[in-house]
């Protein structure tokens, strides 16, 4: 696609999206409510890149804060995973973090958490008993989350909707072997979308699996994606970014960023820039920054294999592991590259590509998943067959043969993000979808939703 057919199809992109999605108002007289957001291991305080902490960790946290501005009061419940946290957190105004006692108080992979989710939701149970203040919706996210809600809902009549954030059947279909979750999770989320007041799926390909594996019913459905924060990720002019993060000018630079694990498809990227390098001539350099590599199990692990791929291909010394980092630099990780690439083989919705597109950068993605929607192709970067190097590595010498072409896609994914996927829009969208569960649920003489107030300490 050339330079000016990429900026004639933006325009007619963005009408388009705006049409499948509405940016909803939340004008002063809409209603505020107190939401529970159950996370059973995705704690909105962690540090995102840690071990099992990526992208529920993230939609949480940020989901929070947007509807907390917005005037409601959250509370979020996530499992205590260290001794030294306090119970109650108050972590902002209009939001607490709740650390439920289940399980030993450190970290546990969420693939062993199941036995422990008992005990978390006669927890929350009993804590919401206590309240001064009822709920008016609770949120789960996740389908062990699911399974406090559906007990709430039970005790207490409290209604609520889930984000899934992945799903069992599909997971087991790209995964095979290695998914060691219980085989019972799919049975669970079947019952949680026959129990659910709403589902929420994050893309289309999403919502496409929930009625397709599991016979989740249409209209029970709602599409709602994840996003980014204005506040936090925004275009750095390139060389500022790099001198900080001691980047050689001149270079071509690919960034992969996230967590590590297999499904991500890492490996594929370091195959993707060593072709790059040796079959088109280009000085590139790859930055992956997530991961830590002082951690015991999967994540140490994980980043040692990728070491030795990119050993076992000659480019170790052009391959740059920066670890876990703060997201307050991101935006600098970000604008630091030329290219953002994002090839996994199985991927709920994506964050990452979204944060990229936000910072002005072309991303080739791998076409699945929520990947599929968020990037495109052709407009805001390319989309390819996952686990195919070749493919990114043709992309990623197109881009570097034509900058221009590379400069116009970053813009029109700069647009495409700020249009369709800020956290506040995303908020938006949510706190309309609760709205409709709770006015559809409440009987009319029912209690009336609270006005914003101080939480009960």
């Amino acid at each position: 696609m050339k330079l000016n057919e990429v900026q004639a199809a933006v325009q007619v992109d963005l009408q388009a999206q705006a049409r499948i999605h509405p940016s909803p108002l939340a004008g002063a007289g809409a209603p505020r409510h107190r939401i529970a957001i159950i996370s059973d291991h995705a704690s909105p305080l962690a540090a995102p890149g840690s071990v099992d902490c990526g992208g529920q960790n993230v939609y949480v946290a940020q989901l929070a804060r947007e509807l907390a501005r917005a005037g409601h009061q959250v509370d979020v419940f996530t499992r205590r995973d260290a001794p030294e946290q306090r119970q109650v957190v108050q972590w902002a105004d209009n939001i607490r973090v709740i650390h439920v006692p289940a399980g030993p108080p450190r970290y546990v992979p969420k693939e062993q958490m199941l036995p422990h989710i008992d005990t978390f939701a006669r927890f929350v149970t009993r804590f919401v008993r206590r309240q001064h203040g009822a709920y008016d919706i609770v949120h789960a996210n996740f389908f062990m989350s699911g399974m406090v809600a559906q007990q709430l809902k039970q005790a207490l009549g409290l209604p609520f909707v889930i984000t899934f954030h992945a799903l069992g059947r599909v997971r087991r279909l790209a995964q095979g072997t290695a998914d060691t979750f219980p085989v019972e999770r799919m049975r669970i989320e079947a019952m949680l979308m026959r129990a659910a007041d709403r589902i929420i799926a994050e893309c289309p390909q999403d919502r496409h699996d929930m009625e397709r594996l599991y016979g989740a019913p249409p209209s029970r459905i709602a599409v709602a994606p994840c996003g980014f924060s204005p506040d936090e990720l925004w275009p750095v002019p390139m060389p500022e970014a790099r001198a900080r993060l001691g980047v050689a000018d001149g270079r071509f630079v690919v960034l992969q960023l996230g967590r590590m694990v297999p499904r991500k498809g890492v490996d594929t990227v370091i195959q993707g820039v060593a072709m790059l390098r040796r079959h088109y001539g280009i000085d590139a350099e790859l930055l992956i920054v997530g991961g830590d590599a002082a951690a015991s199990g999967n994540d140490g692990l994980e980043l040692a294999r990728l070491q030795g791929v990119a050993s076992d291909l000659g480019v170790a010394a052009h391959v740059r592991f920066a670890g876990q980092q703060p997201r307050a630099i991101l935006r600098d990780y970000y604008s630091a590259a030329n290219v953002f690439a994002s090839t996994p083989w199985y991927e709920p919705f994506g964050i990452t590509p979204v944060e990229a597109m936000a910072c002005a950068r072309p991303v080739i993605g791998s076409e699945v998943g929520g990947i599929k929607s968020t990037v495109h192709d052709s407009v805001t970067g390319f989309l390819i067959p996952s686990r195919d190097p070749a493919a990114l590595a043709e992309r990623l010498a197109r881009l570097h043969r034509h900058p221009d072409l590379a400069q116009a896609m970053g813009e029109a994914g700069r647009r495409r993000a700020c249009e369709l996927y800020t956290w506040r829009h995303v908020a938006a969208q949510l706190a309309a979808i609760y709205n409709e569960v709770v006015h559809q649920t409440r009987p009319d003489a029912s209690r009336p939703a609270i006005r914003p107030t101080a939480f009960p300490t």
